[in-house]
């Protein structure tokens, strides 16, 4: 459904200036449409690229999960000064006698030393596994927390690009009906000078006058209101100009109960906590697993300076278990509280299907009703211009009153804004359902 007027403001009638705008910044001589509101607001906006660095840091929380698995290599050396020389003292009775006593160095005071060592996990009993799958969900879950900021601000762009078309028309329908106002005064003021009329009617036709220019007042004022908000949005200037193209959106063909299953179905926000529930259970798991066997290899060179040993290097090799058999409950306890709160996030799960389920409902009865809205309307309009066009001729003829006039106008008016209005709202309504169904 497009509206069916199409206001330019900021008309200009000076060829060289045209030429001057169309060369020098042709991106402001083409409306921007909706599509081009979306991409610039999402390579600006902040808060979305913070959810990118979001997914950055589980994508290295992930790397670092996986690289538990890979075998670890350690280098380390030292300078080691002691007291004194360490010695052991002969006191075997099996010894000669004149070496009883004898002292036989065994460490110099000063030594260098150094190592390399390498350690690889077998058995962790789930620990790296859980550890990656919990890492894994983590990630998903950033993804889809990212996914629902796109559509949150798509959303919000869209409701500020409606606002500002919207606006267009307000100020359009204000200056027509200024315009028309002014005409109709000047018809009373002259039929006044030839004493065809009362004075009151030239003073409504003038009050009526003044007050429709209020309202232009007004109606421009929200616009450049509507402009700046749309601006803040697209990380620009606040006086930026705006120029939108115009709005088409359809009736959704799917029924009610097709709309709710798709968005029960596609939602990220859905998707986003059911990874972290994933999440939460890995992790529970992984604190079940702490308690469980650790089996693994290590082996390396050790190197020890030491003049009175016969070799002062040597490799090694170590098959190892290690079993924490009692903690006190930390384990339990603290996977116990992970699960509680995976449960807790189920709860929430539950909730937000009802709410999305309530959200789709609402907003499509919301598409029906502007629709309908826009149909009676527009019916309206074509009747509404008749309408005034008949009292201003029966006034010409003396065969109706000022008051028929300007009611006549007033009810043209307000034909105008009520179709627009319907318009705009069938409009922003199927963003809302393609929002709420998770397709904007």
């Amino acid at each position: 459904m497009r509206i069916k007027r199409k206001y330019n403001l900021n008309r200009l009638h000076l060829g060289p200036v045209i030429l001057f705008l169309f060369f020098c910044i042709p991106c402001h001589c083409f409306p921007e449409n909706i599509e081009q509101a979306w991409q610039t607001a999402m390579q600006s906006n902040h808060s979305l690229m913070a959810t990118y660095q979001d997914i950055n840091a589980a994508s290295y929380s992930l790397k670092a999960a996986r690289a538990a698995r890979m075998p670890n290599l350690n280098l380390g050396s030292g300078y080691t000064i002691r007291e004194y020389q360490q010695s052991l003292i002969i006191n075997s009775q099996e010894m000669p006698p004149d070496l009883m006593g004898a002292q036989l160095p065994v460490m110099e005071d000063k030594s260098l030393s150094y190592q390399a060592v390498m350690e690889l996990p077998i058995y962790t009993g789930g620990m790296i596994t859980n550890g990656v799958n919990a890492t894994k969900s983590s990630l998903k879950a950033a993804r889809n927390n990212q996914a629902s900021m796109v559509q949150n601000l798509k959303m919000k762009v869209a409701e500020a690009y409606v606002s500002v078309l919207r606006s267009f028309s307000d100020v359009a329908v204000a200056e027509s009906h200024v315009k028309n106002l002014f005409s109709h005064a000047e018809d009373v003021e002259n039929k006044f000078t030839q004493g065809f009329v009362a004075a009151n009617d030239l003073l409504a036709a003038k009050v009526s006058l003044a007050d429709a220019r209020q309202h232009e007042l007004q109606a421009m004022n929200r616009l450049d209101i509507a402009k700046a908000g749309y601006n803040r949005l697209l990380v620009r200037p606040l006086e930026q100009k705006v120029e939108l193209d115009d709005l088409k959106s359809d009736r959704p063909a799917e029924s009610l109960a097709d709309l709710t299953v798709k968005a029960l179905q596609q939602r990220s926000e859905l998707k986003s906590i059911d990874k972290q529930i994933e999440a939460l259970r890995h992790k529970a798991a992984m604190e079940r697993a702490s308690c469980r066997p650790y089996i693994g290899i290590s082996g390396g060179y050790n190197f020890n300076e030491n003049e009175y040993h016969a070799e002062e290097g040597a490799w090694s090799a170590m098959f190892g278990v290690k079993w924490k058999i009692f903690d006190g409950g930390i384990a339990r306890n603290r996977s116990s509280a992970l699960k509680c709160k995976a449960a807790a996030l189920l709860e929430h799960y539950a909730e937000l299907k009802t709410i999305i389920a309530l959200q789709v409902r609402k907003v499509w009865l919301d598409v029906e009703e502007s629709r309908e809205r826009a149909n009676v309307t527009e019916a309206a309009l074509s009747q509404a211009e008749e309408n005034l066009r008949v009292a201003k001729d029966r006034y010409q003829e003396g065969l109706s009153t000022n008051t028929e006039v300007l009611d006549a106008e007033t009810l043209r008016t307000k034909s105008h804004s009520n179709y627009d209005n319907a318009v705009y709202d069938f409009v922003l309504a199927t963003l809302r359902l393609k929002r709420a169904v998770g397709n904007l």
